[in-house]
């Protein structure tokens, strides 16, 4: 290279390739940016199947590696090798099947790191954004090494054009492969024979939503290099709490390969959450302790495997709606180089794209490219990664047909059919940002949903706001309003307080408005819908009457949610009082802000709030009556009257129809263990104990008459959250028909003994 073109280097200015070389390039005959006049290995025909890059023996025996890339409209595809210096090496895959480009490398084995440039029209116009001097990361990659740094020299188009109104539409040729990380070629020697996945049904499941960062990164027990890490969430100190927790399953933030959005890398801030995924194969590497050339998949698979060994299934948040490529005005990092038009959905203009998930972008996943990447993506996660099931980010967006959200649209269709698919946890967020995106109870059979009506009526029940008491009644007895069509189940109700996204448990009751200057948005970015309380004063205060009710209150949300019918959520760290000081939308806070505090069990508050999650928990695992497999009828199941669910005033009266349209700050319900439907393992009939459960709101003490016969003679208290702490409440029982004192705002849960 000559002196001025070393100096346009410098600059981030990449010479273009003269015709000769680049031709020279495509036939092997010497190396563009790697040793003079080097000779290049040869690319034989290779398969086009599978896709991705694949270590194996190929024909007379020679180890290699197979690369398969699906590039629909491309002209031509170009495999750069880059070896540890970063000296690059590029090979033409001149097989082409079925839009399919493929090549098999001899010799080229794991830890491999490689990338592609594909050839083909520039017109943005008409969607056409092929640019070679763009390096582009294998869709299909199971291992990435390096990060996404997003100078101007990552972008397909010039940046600093001065006419903005079309600013991406004008190329930009300089060289993005030292800034982008690159593929690795893996080795499959992973064997699960050994391996005993939970299989934990449904109705018997506890969802523990987590970040694999946040959950370990301060945790005090874990040695200080694997905090933060899959390893650092396989070592016993977190195992350790999760199974005295007694959850059955552990929701992962996305561990999907994810960039860094250029707005936040401005403001020294990253994403924290990982919802801009770009890699569907590949498991974060900055979340790896062992090493980032391949070294994170075992990594990975070693911690699904402890979470097994422990009882705990693993669940993944996955984002298949949207990429990190963004809008138009995006980065080129994959799929907008590879074949734009074949992989999102653009506007009619053919220039801009659609989206649905607020994100810039959203995948086109009627297309049968996309749609295959989706779900190999989803068979390797559970066939050789050992993952138990999936929570679809937007799940409403990949439910598109053209337009419109279709429960019988491509995507839907073939989960319902496929045989890996159907058979692991798959729950949805029902909605997307796009007209008719919410679908909450709209998800076929198979399918379980994130209830945000759930959330919304709790909340707005126990902040004072009270809610129509026949859509908390729904709610609290698994929504069978939503759910109840179609051969679904009462569990089909994923029941959430709070989730990653808005206030933890402790902030839902500390503040009434959100504090996210921290973001740098201007506090303009989360909901303001939060339907919080602050208990009278807004942040952490130090009057030990605001603290004691913000205590109460948390007892009251947990047990609320752990006694309702459906299958319960609790986020990482709400056990304990875990605060992110009125941010609602902490995506971009991976410091303390966004981490678990483990040192709030130094304090005997948020130790006894664990402990009752513990008891309420065990409690759930102990009684099937919580843990209903089919949804209530609500009449009599013997000549006695009584049954299977009744609802309670005040005054221990059965509610009546005109009960049913109003507001109560008081409302019991009656559980009955009698009968439950459904045979346990040996087809013996299912018998429980029976529950009476009061939930009470006021701001002052009530009278609350238990019910007598037929319900029940007597009962005894085992969950009082008027009182702390907890293990010191003495025992006590009741008599059918007694008038029972409820505390200001608090719930009781009382067993029927006799």
């Amino acid at each position: 290279m000559s002196s001025a073109a070393e100096q346009e280097a410098e600059r981030g200015v990449e010479r273009p390739v003269p015709e000769e070389e680049r031709r020279r390039g495509l036939n092997g005959h010497r190396g563009h940016r790697g040793e003079p006049g080097a000779l290049r290995p040869p690319v034989w025909p290779g398969a086009p199947t599978p896709l991705g890059a694949r270590f194996r023996v190929g024909p007379d025996g020679v180890a290699g590696t197979n690369f398969a890339l699906w590039a629909g409209g491309a002209e031509s595809v170009e495999l750069c090798l880059f070896d540890a210096a970063g000296a690059e090496r590029r090979l033409a895959l001149a097989e082409l099947t079925h839009e399919i480009w493929h090549g098999f490398v001899p010799g080229i084995r794991p830890g491999q790191r490689y990338g592609y440039r594909v050839h083909g029209r520039w017109d943005p116009w008409t969607g056409a954004r092929w640019n070679p001097a763009k390096l582009l990361l294998d869709p299909y990659a199971r291992a990435v090494d390096g990060d996404f740094a997003l100078p101007p020299q990552v972008y397909g188009h010039v940046r600093d054009w001065t006419q903005q109104h079309v600013a991406d539409t004008v190329r930009d040729d300089r060289d993005s492969a030292p800034y982008v990380p690159k593929g690795v070629v893996v080795h499959d020697d992973d064997d699960w024979a050994d391996d005993r996945r939970p299989k934990t049904p449904w109705a018997d499941s506890v969802i523990y939503e987590l970040h694999v960062r946040g959950f370990t990164k301060r945790h005090p027990d874990i040695p200080e290099e694997l905090r933060g890490t899959y390893a650092g969430l396989a070592h016993p100190a977190a195992l350790d709490h999760l199974v005295r927790l007694g959850v059955t399953a552990v929701e992962l933030l996305p561990v999907h390969q994810f960039a860094h959005e250029d707005h936040l890398l401005k403001r020294g801030l990253r994403n924290y959450w990982g919802y801009n995924s770009i890699g569907y194969f590949a498991p974060h590497a900055a979340y790896s302790a062992s090493g980032t050339a391949g070294q994170q998949v075992g990594e990975f698979k070693r911690m699904v495997r402890a979470l097994h060994a422990a009882g705990i299934e693993v669940i993944l948040d996955v984002v298949y709606n949207h990429t990190a490529e963004a809008g138009e005005l995006g980065p080129t990092l994959s799929l907008r180089g590879i074949d734009n038009r074949g992989y999102y959905r653009l506007q009619s203009d053919g220039r801009r794209y659609a989206d649905y998930t607020g994100c810039g972008n959203t995948l086109h996943v009627v297309q049968p490219q996309v749609l295959r990447l989706i779900t190999d993506s989803l068979r390797y996660w559970v066939t050789e990664m050992g993952v138990d099931g999936f929570r679809f980010d937007l799940a409403a967006a990949l439910a598109r047909s053209m337009h419109d959200v279709d429960m019988l649209s491509p995507f839907l269709a073939v989960i319902a059919q496929d045989p890996v698919l159907r058979r692991v946890k798959l729950i949805a967020e029902p909605w997307d940002v796009g007209r008719g995106g919410y679908q909450v109870g709209s998800f076929p059979p198979l399918w379980t949903e994130w209830n945000d009506r759930y959330r919304d009526a709790v909340r707005d029940f126990w902040r004072g706001a009270l809610p129509d008491v026949r859509d908390l009644g729904y709610r609290l007895s698994g929504s069978s309003d939503l759910y109840a069509w179609g051969g679904r189940r009462p569990y089909a109700s994923i029941n959430f307080i709070t989730a990653h996204d808005g206030f933890t448990l402790r902030d839902l009751v500390s503040y009434e408005r959100k504090h996210n200057e921290a973001n740098g948005e201007g506090n303009r970015d989360g909901t303001d819908d939060n339907r919080s309380w602050n208990c009278g004063v807004e942040g952490e205060t130090d009057d030990p009457r605001v603290n004691a009710l913000r205590r109460r209150q948390l007892r009251n949300l947990l047990t609320t949610l752990l006694v309702s019918t459906g299958v319960p959520m609790l986020v990482a760290g709400d056990e304990m009082g875990r605060t992110q000081g009125g941010n609602n939308n902490a995506y971009c806070q991976d410091g303390e802000v966004g981490w678990v505090d483990w040192t709030l069990l130094d304090t005997p508050g948020p130790r006894g709030l664990l402990d009752l999650a513990r008891r309420l928990v065990e409690l759930r695992h102990r009684h099937p009556v919580l843990r209903r497999r089919a949804f209530f009828s609500g009449r009599a199941q013997g000549a006695d009257g009584l049954r299977d669910l009744a609802w309670f005033t005040v005054r221990g009266e059965e509610m009546t129809e005109r009960d049913w349209y109003g507001q109560t700050a008081t409302l019991g319900l009656y559980l009955s263990g009698r009968d439950i439907p459904g045979r346990d393992a040996r087809g013996a009939p299912i018998t429980d104990d029976s529950f009476l459960i009061v939930l009470h709101a006021g701001p002052r003490p009530a009278r609350f008459t238990v019910p007598g016969a037929p319900w029940a003679e007597a009962y005894e208290v085992l969950v009082d959250t008027a009182l702390e702490p907890q293990s010191d409440a003495p025992a006590r029982t009741h008599r059918g028909g007694e008038g029972v004192t409820v505390g200001a705002r608090s719930v009781l849960v009382l067993r029927v003994t006799a």
